[in-house]
């Protein structure tokens, strides 16, 4: 299923659609006779309005192109569609009355009637909306339906188009890889989007990659004569290109416009969230904690007794970790590994299975047999709501670090500690162990920029069903 099948879906049962919202306005009009009684002088059979059901068909297909309802606004807001469905089918039912009164004078004419057209049309199409997106969401979490793209440029205007694309797989786009300037600077690594070869190797690659939805070119904005020649290349194959303006090389979230007496200025902010998102965020952490404090002790309880009886050692682990600004706090887990499984960690760093900083290893040999239990579930991380009560964490950002990986953290990796860090976060709903080191901050980067009340509700009922089933988490 690509883009102009969904397209075409959509257009067929709004069609449908259309005319069941006609008829069933019908219905409650004159059938079911809704808030005004019809007096039987002025019934109606249906039948009599199939000349204004035909007009209102051509006039929503009118309405619909003009106002371009049928054109997919990937990442675009329910209600914002549902707002634009409003918009055209209004306009198509004024053109209605319009055209009743000049063409169709013997068609009959009821006020009310187009009330609940105009009611019904916007009700069933918004419910078809959301229907689509569910079915689109699943399809796309499972890797089907979605629409190949490929990326040129790896810098910070790279990354950022790369984070956007994993942090939103309800866009629909998979990227089959990227291609660099050639640059060092600028050959870096994008998690585990492969690396295709430079921007002299589009031509091949255009030309061996079948079923290319569209190409993005992301590249530094001095380099204007090469993106009109990487423009030429895509257009010269039949491949449609999009360019991502680099504003100042940042994300367009970082970027404010003012109006200072008639002249447009440009600002920029700092990476981070502004006072009041932090204490939105904080009062959102304890309002949470408090709801779940005393399942959260009982279970605390049995946790603590079967570390216990499973294995000798203290029921807590405390590690140092690194907050937001690079200041270090202790984290509080549950023990799930051997009392000495820090002094075993340099044997076994040959079985590291993490690219990176991270050292993770999939079966790992210290584990107890709680121990896995509470990884797999993330059980073990429940006494970090402590770090959350003291306010060293929250209940949702990014995975904080341990020193030693921030001490091997490229300069682009540091936007990841502009926040204080979190029990959960996108790299937890989003793969968890499975993602490699760079798309862990791609992620974590993309969150920070585009922090949300909504967006940390959502990863929070998210990060349920991953625990529960223990996706990617070792």
């Amino acid at each position: 299923m690509r883009s102009r099948n969904i397209r075409n879906i959509t257009i067929i049962s709004d069609l449908i659609l259309f005319n069941a919202a006609f008829a069933f306005a019908y219905v409650v009009r004159y059938v079911w006779q809704w808030f005004l009684p019809v007096e039987e002088q002025f019934f109606e059979p249906y039948g009599r309005y199939l000349s204004q059901q035909i007009a209102f068909n051509g006039l929503m297909i009118f309405t619909f192109i003009q106002g371009r309802v049928w054109r997919r606004r990937r990442g675009e807001f329910w209600i914002d569609e549902v707002s634009r469905i409003g918009f055209a089918t209004a306009t198509a039912v004024t053109l209605l009355m319009a055209v009743t009164y000049f063409f169709l004078s013997e068609a009959p004419f009821s006020r009310l009637m187009l009330f609940w057209i105009l009611l019904f049309v916007v009700l069933f199409l918004g419910l078809a909306r959301l229907v689509r997106r569910w079915v689109l969401s699943v399809l796309y979490g499972r890797g089907t339906a979605v629409d190949r793209v490929l990326v040129l440029g790896s810098g910070e205007t790279g990354r950022g188009l790369i984070r956007t694309l994993l942090a939103r797989p309800d866009l629909g786009f998979k990227a089959i890889g990227y291609l660099h300037d050639g640059s060092q600077e600028n050959n870096i690594g994008l998690g585990r989007i492969p690396h295709l070869g430079t921007f002299d190797d589009l031509p091949r690659i255009l030309q061996e990659t079948p079923n290319l939805y569209t190409v993005f070119i992301a590249v530094p904005g001095e380099m204007y004569q090469q993106t009109m020649q990487l423009l030429s290349t895509c257009q010269e194959h039949g491949i449609p290109a999009q360019v991502v303006p680099d504003l100042l090389q940042l994300s367009l979230n970082r970027v404010e416009f003012n109006n200072m007496a008639g002249i447009p200025m440009l600002g920029v902010r700092e990476v981070g969230m502004t006072r009041w998102q932090r204490i939105l965020k904080r009062t959102l952490d304890l309002v949470l904690i408090t709801i779940a404090g005393i399942p959260g002790l009982l279970l605390t309880g049995i946790i603590a007794i079967a570390i216990k009886l499973d294995s000798p050692g203290p029921v807590f682990y405390a590690a140092d970790r690194v907050g937001r600004g690079g200041k270090p706090f202790p984290m509080y887990k549950f023990r799930s590994m051997v009392v000495d499984a820090d002094k075993q960690k340099k044997e076994l760093e040959a079985l590291n299975e993490a690219d990176g900083p991270i050292f993770k290893i999939k079966d790992d040999p210290r584990l107890t047999r709680v121990g896995k239990f509470l990884r797999r579930s993330s059980l073990d991380e429940l006494p970090q709501l402590l770090n959350v009560l003291l306010g060293q964490m929250s209940l949702v950002g990014p995975r904080p670090p341990l020193q030693e990986e921030v001490d091997q953290y490229k300069p682009w990796h540091l936007q990841r500690l502009a926040v204080i860090g979190g029990m959960t976060g996108l790299w937890q709903v989003s793969g968890r162990s499975d993602l490699t080191f760079d798309e862990l901050c791609l992620l974590d980067i993309y969150y920070i920029e585009n922090w949300s009340l909504a967006m940390d509700i959502r990863i929070l009922l998210q990060t349920i069903p991953h625990s529960v089933f223990g996706r990617g988490a070792y």
